[in-house]
């Protein structure tokens, strides 16, 4: 409770941070429309902030699902937890999937683009369609390590995630678990969470040189001809942030309103920078704050970040029938739903990383061999303003999921919610530890 208060002063000193970030992002939009070639420049800067991130996340994943397991009473309730995210993550990526079809029939973004497939030249997916997507034995071999220190030196998150639960299972099962290296883990979490307050100082100007690099390269005319597509996904978006996930909030007993708020900063930096993974461990903490236990976000966020890509889902679908629609390609219902069901796989392994739905939808469009992958050309100018959108819904989707899974669990601190998000309930004494900290 006490560090997550320090945590939570550390984040407040940075200032008003969205603020900051929509300013520079602003400049941005003007150095790539007015000096292209500068904005183009400027790009190390977006790269490297988000380098700065990534270097901190195996680390802070591993220490934080270590730490929380180990303080487990019950390993039951682990497998508990584990199995009723992957439950929710499967039936909301799903509903999103199936939204972006719907809407993608409604609204026909690419019916009026007339494109011959023969005519696009697809040397420009030759990185893209190589990576196929794996069956699922490969999947399920792919999540355990050649070696540990390799799984935290690439940062693959599921291979860290599945060596901390060995670990922290482990560490639990000793009837009396090592004092010294609980304390140094949450030392080194402290350490961990010090150098990320220290390195989103630098948010803004790794905004200015995203944005600009974006600008600068594909224009903002680019967005005219695609207009269309790029309004199907940011609605489609909304409107399962509103209805799909507002259903979710309610069930689980908060605002979605007043939880967008609390966590806009978050979603600024995620717009500017097209990618969740810069704000994990800033969500890591403020979900510890709203009342969930410590190792059920260590758990549930970093697994939602690899299986509950809502976001991508509806940009995937949306997105296929768009170069279908294009493309002059007829899908009948029968193909529609065998598209939906291979995205319901192939989907799940798209992580954080900015243009990670792009490259699972080149390769799925290619493992299917119905709609000509050659048309996800039409796509490569405007990935970028996608990107934006999708990683915004798939932060407040991984929020919401874990807000609500503490809730299906019992172990969501609803007092302590309430307060922070601005309702009116009786709350405890502010030294009182929280009633659950347990899963």
């Amino acid at each position: 409770m006490r560090a997550v208060s320090m945590q939570r002063r550390g984040w407040r000193r940075l200032g008003d941070l969205y603020l900051q970030v929509l300013i520079a992002a602003l400049l941005g939009v003007v150095i790539g429309a007015l000096r292209p070639a500068w904005g183009q420049a400027l790009r190390p800067l977006g790269d490297g902030f988000l380098r700065l991130i990534r270097m901190l996340l195996a680390p802070i994943i591993f220490a934080t699902i270590v730490s929380g397991i180990a303080r487990l009473g019950s390993l039951k309730e682990l497998g508990r937890v584990g199995v009723k995210a992957l439950l929710y993550f499967e039936v909301v990526s799903t509903l999103a999937l199936a939204l972006g079809l719907v809407v993608a029939n409604l609204v026909h973004p690419g019916a009026a683009m007339n494109v011959d497939a023969a005519a696009l030249d697809p040397s420009a997916l030759a990185a893209y369609t190589g990576e196929r997507p794996q069956d699922a034995v490969g999947f399920f071999l792919d999540i355990i390590p050649s070696t540990v220190a390799g799984a935290l030196v690439q940062g693959h998150m599921l291979q860290v995630i599945l060596f901390a639960v060995l670990f922290g299972v482990a560490l639990a099962s000793f009837p009396d678990r090592p004092p010294v290296l609980l304390a140094w883990l949450d030392s080194l979490l402290a350490v961990l969470f010090g150098i990320v307050r220290l390195v989103m100082r630098l948010a803004p100007l790794g905004t200015l040189g995203g944005v600009a690099f974006t600008v600068g390269k594909y224009g903002l005319a680019t967005l005219l001809p695609l207009g269309r597509l790029v309004a199907a996904v940011y609605l489609t978006s909304l409107a399962f942030i509103v209805l799909v996930l507002g259903g979710v909030a309610r069930w689980a007993g908060f605002s979605l309103a007043r939880f967008l708020v609390y966590i806009k900063d978050e979603i600024v930096v995620v717009f500017a920078t097209a990618s969740t993974e810069v704000v994990l461990p800033r969500m890591m903490t403020k979900l510890e704050e709203l009342g969930c236990p410590k190792a059920l976000v260590g758990m549930v966020l970093p697994l939602g970040y690899t299986f509950n890509a809502d976001g991508t889902a509806i940009y995937l679908t949306t997105a296929t029938i768009f170069v279908a629609q294009a493309t002059h390609t007829a899908l009948s219902l029968r193909d529609q739903l065998v598209v939906l069901g291979v995205l319901m796989l192939t989907s799940k392994g798209s992580a954080g990383v900015a243009g990670a739905g792009f490259v699972t939808l080149a390769a799925t469009l290619a493992s299917l061999k119905k709609v000509p992958v050659a048309g996800v050309v039409l796509l490569l100018g405007i990935d970028r303003f996608l990107n934006e959108a999708r990683a915004v819904t798939n932060v407040i989707g991984n929020g919401v999921a874990t807000l609500a899974i503490a809730r299906w669990q019992g172990q969501l601190d609803r007092a302590r919610l309430a307060r922070l998000l601005g309702r009116t309930r009786p709350v405890p004494p502010p030294d009182r530890e929280a009633p659950t900290q347990r899963l």
